[in-house]
């Protein structure tokens, strides 16, 4: 057959960018924004964007420039998700919990042009960039729509976010990409332990990405989203587009409790959220009767079984997924079968924990042998690193060949995560790479203990990692949260709980009871400060008493 090229009609750029006008096009007087007492309809949100979009380029910023934006979840970080690519510009959330001179190397690093910044996070900013020589421009962001205030004055000179919006061109031609591959967002890890890589996406990526979520989710049309996870993480896990294509209403929480969550599901009849387990885990320690069933999409680290089931007895429809910054959202999730629903209670949690099976935006999702870049069994038993690849995998780090070429590797990109592949295809992490326990020879997941531990009616939170034994090199040491409402747990009874479940060698030999265990800005708990701690108690074997209380 004759090999045809591509015309000027087809070979458009794609981007999620362009979800918007269409949005505003089907849905024009259909609420898009809700945020306390204020509305907006999806034409009025074109509209501020693209004013937005044309006072940036007033301002010099163009094709290639980075934007950084450190916004909670109101209004505005919404519109940035569309403003920012509009203008040609590559936007960059930043996590709004960071110290100044974190921010300080972030901005440095991406030679930023432009900040927006809440008011209430000005004191940081301006900090952060008197370090630098050649700091971004401060546009401040008053947020009038909250009805708390924040009570930070502001210079009158100051560039401001609605003055912006205001004096914005609505008819300006928004900067389309010349190709799929153009850069649209800068997201920088957590950097949990070592420092930040920043992830390049592009336009194509998250065109992807965007529609695949929204299939694997099955989100209707019009959906009612409540934004519970930080759009400064991996934009949200790309469902400000989604939320867009679809149509529906994003309802906007600038700070999270369970009580203000609970309040907004049944004031603005929420149909969907997404959230880490930490946030499931916060739900069900203050649940409160639900008056419809609520969508909920877990993903962020290896949520335990009994969290799930808690959850779901609370009304909520719990879907699971896997991903990382490096691919935009999610690239695998547990895609439940009919079948399951027949199995007991835990059984079903035990299965809607796993990782589950590529969505249909990646290529392939494995486990592979780092050693030989060969699948590993299928058995549910053989550790291996899962490995995907697709078009939503990241461009790369920014200014970081070494590691981008560390990761990406065979046309895979290598996770870092240390997981099986069961019989039925379906994929389970059973830990990060550095957290596998090694005791006597055996390796010990802490994702497995910890699933166990969770188990228990007291324990709230936990994390288990490694302490040195002078006899089997180490061992599980478990750090554990109380639940406050319940009777005093021992240690004995903890470590008996656990031998009756698993077996003795994955048992912690070490029990160390916390008021709070150690977390990054999103809710992941930072086990290296926890290694460090079991480092320097020593020996389990030859401690004077291998279960402590701290």
């Amino acid at each position: 057959m004759e090999q045809l090229k591509p015309s000027d009609a087809n070979s458009v750029a794609l981007t999620p960018v362009r979800f918007l006008d269409r949005a505003a096009t089907v849905y024009p007087d259909s609420t898009s924004i809700v945020y306390n007492r204020t509305r907006f309809t999806w034409s009025q949100t074109l509209d501020r964007c693209t004013r937005l979009a044309s006072s940036l380029s007033a301002l010099g910023i163009s094709k290639g420039h980075v934007v950084s934006v450190m916004v909670p979840n109101i209004p505005a970080m919404y519109e940035l998700h569309f403003a920012v690519p509009m203008s040609g510009a590559v936007l960059n959330t930043i996590n709004i919990r960071l110290d100044a001179r974190t921010v300080s190397v972030l901005f440095r690093h991406s030679e930023a042009k432009l900040v927006f910044v809440d008011c209430s996070l000005l004191p940081l900013v301006r900090e952060a960039i008197s370090q630098l020589s050649s700091p971004p421009r401060i546009v401040v962001i008053e947020d009038e729509y909250d009805d708390a205030g924040t009570g930070v004055e502001v210079e009158g000179s100051a560039l401001t976010y609605e003055g912006l919006v205001q004096q914005g061109d609505p008819a300006f031609k928004w900067v389309e990409p010349q190709s799929d591959w153009d850069p649209m967002v800068l997201n920088y890890t957590s950097g949990t332990t070592s420092a930040p890589k920043g992830v390049v996406h592009c336009h194509r990526g998250l065109f992807t990405m965007t529609i695949a979520s929204l299939i694997d989710w099955c989100v209707p049309g019009q959906p009612v989203y409540l934004w519970t996870l930080p759009m400064f993480h991996a934009n949200g896990w790309s469902f400000p587009w989604g939320i867009a294509a679809m149509g529906g209403t994003n309802v906007c929480l600038r700070r999270f409790d369970p009580a203000s969550v609970y309040n907004a599901i049944t004031e603005h009849r929420v149909t969907h959220m997404c959230g880490a387990p930490v946030v499931l885990n916060m739900l069900s320690n203050a649940p409160a009767k639900l008056q419809h069933t609520v969508n909920i999409l877990t993903a962020g680290a290896p949520p335990p079984a009994a969290v799930l089931a808690r959850t779901e007895a609370l009304g909520f429809t719990v879907s699971h997924g896997y991903g990382l910054t490096e691919t935009a959202g999610l690239a695998t999730s547990c895609v439940w079968r009919g079948e399951w629903d027949k199995l007991p209670g835990m059984e079903r949690a035990r299965l809607k924990a796993r990782q589950g099976v590529r969505t249909v935006a990646m290529t392939e999702a494995d486990v592979l042998d780092r050693q030989t870049m060969t699948s590993v069994p299928r058995d549910g038993a053989h550790l291996g690193e899962i490995a995907l690849r697709g078009s939503c995998v990241m461009l790369g780090y920014l200014k970081d060949p070494e590691a981008t070429a560390k990761c990406l590797v065979n046309g895979w990109f290598l996770t870092g995560d240390v997981g099986v592949m069961h019989p039925d295809g379906y994929i389970e992490i059973k830990d990060r790479s550095k957290d596998v326990i090694i005791t006597g020879g055996e390796n010990v997941s802490s994702v497995q203990v910890e699933s166990v531990l969770y188990e228990h009616p007291s324990v709230e939170e936990a994390a288990v990692v490694a302490r040195p034994d002078e006899f089997w090199g180490e061992t599980p040491c478990a750090f554990v949260k109380a639940r406050t409402q319940t009777q005093e747990v021992g240690e004995k009874e903890v470590v008996a709980f656990c031998r009756g479940r698993m077996p003795h060698y994955m048992v912690p030999k070490t029990v160390v009871f916390v008021p709070e265990l150690p977390k990054t800005s999103t809710g992941k708990i930072q086990k290296f400060l926890l290694r460090e701690k079991a480092k320097a108690m020593g020996s389990a074997s030859y401690s004077s008493s291998t279960l402590s209380r701290m």
